[in-house]
């Protein structure tokens, strides 16, 4: 399933990730999955919120760049060589994975991995085809 990422653009400086959190904190948005790419100068931050749509129109509202983008949620065993099933799947089927990051999802905490691969439907396709889970309740 596609799943929606807000991706925000900082600059590399003290507090600027605080005041993402609390400008969505304040909003009633609750994070359920983070990751954080930087350099000297940046950082992208990646997030999946409850609620996708407002945390976009909060962060745009208090002056920060940011932007959606689709992403598929993948439910992986967890146990040793879980994520490398899907990693291969991806390897042979020629589905080209451009990041990647983890969370927990559902009531029972099932171990998620959030892919962004070149192209989504085909992700999908193969995942499907497969009989891989994708339908991710964050």
């Amino acid at each position: 399933m596609k799943v929606n990422q807000i991706s925000v653009f900082l600059e590399n400086k003290n507090g600027r990730l605080a005041e993402v959190s609390r400008v969505l904190s304040q909003g009633g948005i609750n994070l359920r999955a983070v990751s954080i790419a930087d350099t000297a100068d940046f950082g992208i931050l990646r997030i999946i919120a409850d609620k996708p749509d407002e945390a976009l129109a909060i962060l745009s509202d208090n002056g920060f760049t940011a932007r959606e983008t689709n992403v598929i949620g993948v439910v992986v065993q967890d146990t040793p060589g879980g994520l490398n099933e899907i990693l291969d799947l991806f390897e042979e089927t020629g589905v080209n994975i451009e990041y990647l990051y983890s969370s927990l999802a559902g009531k029972d905490k099932k171990a998620v991995v959030i892919f962004k691969v070149g192209d989504i439907d085909y992700g999908l396709k193969i995942l499907s085809d497969h009989g891989k889970e994708t339908k991710v309740v964050f």
